[in-house]
């Protein structure tokens, strides 16, 4: 609170509640630098009022969550997903010997197995996933098929934020990206996060094709 009051505006993007832990310390910076006069901006794919639904016992927590949205005047941005603007769909999995030979021709191009690579990241805290993609101009990714461990798809929705961050060609063999998630997962509490994870696998397979 000491070190953000300094500042006039605070901005988040992709705000949301993921825990009770995480409401009661947002829940208790956001109202406290709003009291201080910082201006807080934030996007988010949820209404204020619905933060943490479906994903905790939110009802628990409605004090902290009426709290926060208080904070905010809502403005609604409807429409398509701009990544899915006039584009065609995202290209079907390659064959394992394609990836091999697209992957060698990309210098400094990672090429991992996609169950190795989840065994990988949990190795590893999620705010260092940054540093694992950093530097890599191509990722290719074999034997993709859906995570059905919803530890594991977290997982991949923080790798495939750092990667769009980073605008990092993605190409796989084996399930198209968008079958990643299950269709159980895309119905509960971490669906437009895995919505949001799926449309940014989707472009980055796309501007690889553009790029080859």
């Amino acid at each position: 609170v000491e070190e953000l009051s300094n500042h006039s505006v605070l901005c988040i993007d992709e705000f949301e509640l993921d825990d009770p832990g995480d409401t009661m310390l947002v829940s208790r910076l956001l109202t406290e630098l709003s009291a201080r006069g910082v201006s807080i901006v934030a996007t988010s794919n949820t209404l204020p009022g619905q933060l943490g639904e479906g994903r905790f016992a939110a009802q628990d927590f409605l004090r902290e969550i009426k709290k926060l949205a208080a904070v905010f005047e809502t403005i609604r941005v409807d429409g398509p997903d701009y990544r899915h603007r006039d584009l065609p769909p995202a290209p079907d999995p390659i064959s394992s010997e394609d990836l091999l030979d697209r992957a060698d021709a990309v210098a400094g191009a990672t090429l991992d197995d996609f169950d190795e690579l989840c065994a990988h990241l949990s190795t590893l805290h999620p705010s260092r996933y940054g540093k694992l993609v950093e530097g890599v101009p191509a990722v290719f990714l074999n034997g993709v098929h859906p995570a059905h461990d919803q530890s594991v798809a977290l997982r991949l929705v923080v790798l495939a934020d750092r990667l769009y961050d980073a605008s990092i060609p993605v190409t796989v063999a084996g399930a198209k990206l968008d079958e990643i998630f299950t269709a159980e997962m895309l119905a509960g509490g971490y669906r437009k996060k895995y919505l949001r994870a799926t449309s940014r696998l989707l472009a980055l397979s796309r501007f690889e094709t553009a790029a080859s």
